[in-house]
């Protein structure tokens, strides 16, 4: 590994993640730059645990889902246990998948008929939450050296902070779309019938109550059709 070349690289991973306009977009350059960063990896994906059930995100090749999925439907594995809050486990390596691994008897034997040799998984994080795992998948066994476990947690380092900053930025997006939104609404209802502004947000948070809807759906409607729908 040459760490010079690999710091160099990283610092530019790192402005090409800022550079990312929405939270895809930044996840799939995370994914892809751990297949061209990380030594021995030919797949990579995120994977999110809510509620047990496991979710998929810009992975680099169809076998990372499989796995995914297979780790659901088991209850266990290496990514699951990761990515799931219940875990206090932030990283993981499998060397080979030809031998038995006692932590995780059912999930091995069905994941070498994927065709994954060996595989190694970083927790996503920051000081205020848990992101997901960044998981790195090889066909080949003993593919992951110590060397592809440090620039695995380097990667994940950046990742994390790209990560949380680019959901962070879509949130507040749309925090600001649907504020403008609801005073276009609020604007359409006191012109149409003479209300003031808070009369007008009245009956729409009313509306929204009565009829569950949420309140940024009920003044998307009043926009596009002029009226409470």
């Amino acid at each position: 590994m040459d760490w010079r070349e690999f710091a160099e690289r990283m610092a530019l991973l790192a402005r090409d993640l800022l550079a990312q306009d929405t939270v895809d977009g930044t996840l799939e350059r995370i994914t892809h730059a751990a297949t061209e960063l990380v030594e021995g990896c030919d797949a990579a994906g995120i994977l999110l645990v809510q509620g047990g059930r496991a979710r998929s995100l810009a992975e680099t090749d169809p076998m990372v889902v499989e796995s995914d999925r297979l780790q659901e439907r088991l209850g266990e594995g290496p990514c699951y246990d990761v990515a799931s809050t219940a875990s206090d486990e932030r990283g993981f390596r499998i060397t080979d998948f030809n031998e038995d691994v006692p932590q995780w008897p059912a999930y091995v034997p069905e994941a070498r008929k994927l065709g994954i040799g060996s595989m190694m998984g970083i927790l996503l994080y920051t000081e205020e939450e848990d992101l997901g795992a960044l998981d790195f998948y090889s066909r080949r066994p003993g593919a992951f050296t110590a060397a592809s476990e440090t620039a695995g947690w380097l990667l994940a380092s950046h990742a994390a902070v790209a990560f949380a900053t680019a959901r962070g930025n879509a949130q507040l997006q749309q925090a600001i779309d649907t504020r403008h939104t609801i005073g276009e609404a609020m604007g359409i209802l006191m012109g149409g019938h003479r209300l003031t502004e808070k009369q007008a947000f009245d009956v729409l948070r009313r509306y929204s109550q009565e009829r569950n809807v949420k309140l940024r759906d009920v003044a998307r409607r009043v926009c596009e059709q002029g009226r409470l729908p």
